[in-house]
């Protein structure tokens, strides 16, 4: 099973970048290049524990949906998703966040497991694990930009 363990530091304060990372308008401005909308579920403002959203969008040509749920929430410092349908046979991200020096930092562990057993294996071997990877990589990077900048006041209010 591919984990993703990716480190980002953000100037902003914990409770904002915990915030951004769980707004829905916010992921939608993350993810233009695959044109995600919410079909289902959470359609705004920022998700809460138990809550569920349905994601449609265009991952390597192929549209598909993607629901998952918030599964654990401690306000501020932790919150996972988990896929409950969708393309993969199991999808899982935590989302962790700490606190020092005036510095955010979010720290991100995604796993999840590919379908078709040894095809799938090969798929994340040549490409999946690398474009979930850069997937999250601009993910984080549109939450960076908008905690440092202050155009986080265009979607939090």
């Amino acid at each position: 099973m591919p984990t993703i363990m990716l480190f980002t530091k953000i100037k902003a304060p914990k409770q904002l970048v915990f915030d951004l990372s769980r707004s829905i308008e916010l992921h939608k401005i993350s993810t233009q290049e695959t044109n995600e909308r919410v079909v289902a579920g959470r359609k705004s403002g920022l998700i809460e524990l138990g809550e569920t959203v349905t994601w449609r969008a265009k991952h390597l040509g192929v549209y598909q949906n993607f629901t998952s749920k918030i599964t654990g929430c401690v306000p501020s410092s932790y919150f996972a998703d988990k896929m409950i349908k969708g393309a993969f046979k199991k999808f899982r991200h935590e989302h962790f966040f700490s606190y020092q020096n005036n510095t955010t930092l979010l720290v991100d562990v995604m796993e999840y497991i590919s379908p078709l057993g040894i095809l799938g294996k090969f798929v994340d071997y040549l490409f999946m694990e690398k474009y979930m990877t850069r997937f999250l990589i601009e993910r984080n990077h549109t939450i960076k930009s908008y905690a440092e900048s202050g155009k986080w006041k265009e979607i939090i209010t």
